[in-house]
């Protein structure tokens, strides 16, 4: 979610090998229900100490589950680095922008009942509410929305991140970070990631079904594929519930020890994201939900087609190859012989998800509780999830 640059904030692909340097910062814990083709799989293990060893991330855990190997979890490093517990597989962690799948699957279930049209401007649903400074909901259509082809700033990009404290705590309303995105100028790209059209495709949920789109996810997802882990945190600053700490950096350019400018910014209001990235969940239970999604259980054919027809991306705003559909995001997967990976990530303060499905079923999850201080850290997120993908394939 939080995207002011590639070189800092980009989750770029690293293809080719990677020398994995095993650093001690703790043992991994892991846990498997074996089946006929598992394995103890010690390249995403060692992928894992990469990330808390030469990366010097406080804490990385994955979850890898498929076809005949049922479910696979490590860790390394810590969740809280003044106790020195270390990094869970299974608790709760802030997703993100992964939340943007969830709420495009809810506009399109919409679509399928009648209630919403794809291809209608958003002006229909919200009319005066995209107006001025160049920028006109009648020329913007509810799919532009979701593809990110809206032509509207991010609203994330206007906010004082070298501040975060002034306004971490605070409420936002949908109309104040709309607001903000409408003063910023016109991006330069047509294809533009942008929060804000998440919160204004929440808002279009609400006009028609008269209910918030924190509701609608909860009834329509949550509850059906049994997310226990799962919910919309509203104005609560806190995580429910057994998590690790989420770190961020701060003033990294005056300090040269890592250890002594992480700053512990697990508490945050995250209506800040709104439909775009306020949810909490687990790696279990995003495995859980991407498979469902991908396996047709939440859309039918017509609308998962269409959920999957993508375009191309900024690589400068996500990352290279990667194509986005609605609300979700196809990548090639370096060293298994192209296969792709659909799903998505999030950037919050605290907390780096990624993850997704394959076509033959096999899917991970990553997270890590820190902020990648390099772009190379970065790549290095997108190396481990590549080769928890394709190892033992």
């Amino acid at each position: 979610m939080r995207r002011p640059t590639r070189r800092r904030h980009t989750i770029g692909v690293l293809a080719g090998a990677v020398l994995l340097t095993l650093a001690g910062v703790g043992a991994p814990a892991a846990a498997r229900q074996p089946g006929p083709a598992c394995s103890d799989r010690p390249a995403t293990t060692a992928a894992l100490h990469y990330l808390t060893g030469t990366h010097r991330l406080a804490g990385a855990a994955i979850e890898v589950s498929g076809p005949g190997c049922g479910r696979w979890a490590a860790a390394s490093g810590w969740a809280d680095l003044r106790t020195g517990r270390p990094m869970p597989v299974d608790e709760r962690i802030r997703i993100g922008s992964s939340t943007k799948a969830f709420t495009a699957t809810v506009v399109l279930q919409l679509v399928a009942e009648g209630q919403l049209v794809l291809d209608a401007p958003i002006e229909r649903y919200l009319p005066g509410r995209v107006r001025g400074n160049g920028y006109d909901g009648r020329r913007i259509t509810v799919r532009d929305l979701l593809r990110h082809t809206s032509g509207l700033p991010d609203h994330v990009d206007a906010l004082d991140w070298d501040r975060v404290d002034r306004w971490r705590y605070r409420h936002f309303a949908p109309a104040e970070l709309i607001a903000m995105a409408l003063g910023q100028p016109r991006p330069a790209t047509s294809w533009h990631y942008s929060t804000t059209n998440y919160v204004l495709a929440g808002l279009i949920v609400e006009q028609v079904t008269g209910r918030d789109i924190s509701v609608q996810i909860t009834r329509r997802i949550i509850g059906p594929l049994g997310l226990r882990d799962t919910y919309w945190p509203g104005d609560s600053v806190r995580i429910r519930g057994p998590h690790p700490r989420g770190y961020a950096l701060i003033g990294a350019e005056r300090r040269s020890d890592i250890t002594q400018r992480r700053r512990d910014v697990t508490e945050f209001n995250m209506s800040y994201g709104g439909a775009g990235g306020a949810l909490v969940s687990t790696l279990a239970d995003q495995n859980r939900f991407f498979a469902a999604l991908l396996g047709g259980q939440l859309l039918d054919p017509v609308r998962l087609a269409e959920m999957t027809h993508t375009v191309p991306t900024d690589p400068d705003r996500l990352w290279p190859d990667a194509r986005y559909g609605l609300g979700i995001i196809s990548t090639p997967l370096a060293g298994c012989g192209g296969a792709l990976y659909w799903g998505h990530g999030g950037t919050t303060p605290g907390f780096r998800t990624l993850g997704g499905v394959t076509a033959d079923g096999r899917r991970a999850q990553l997270v890590v509780n820190d902020e990648p201080a390099s772009y190379e850290s970065w790549q290095a997120l997108s190396t481990t999830l590549h080769t928890a993908l394709c190892e033992s394939r």
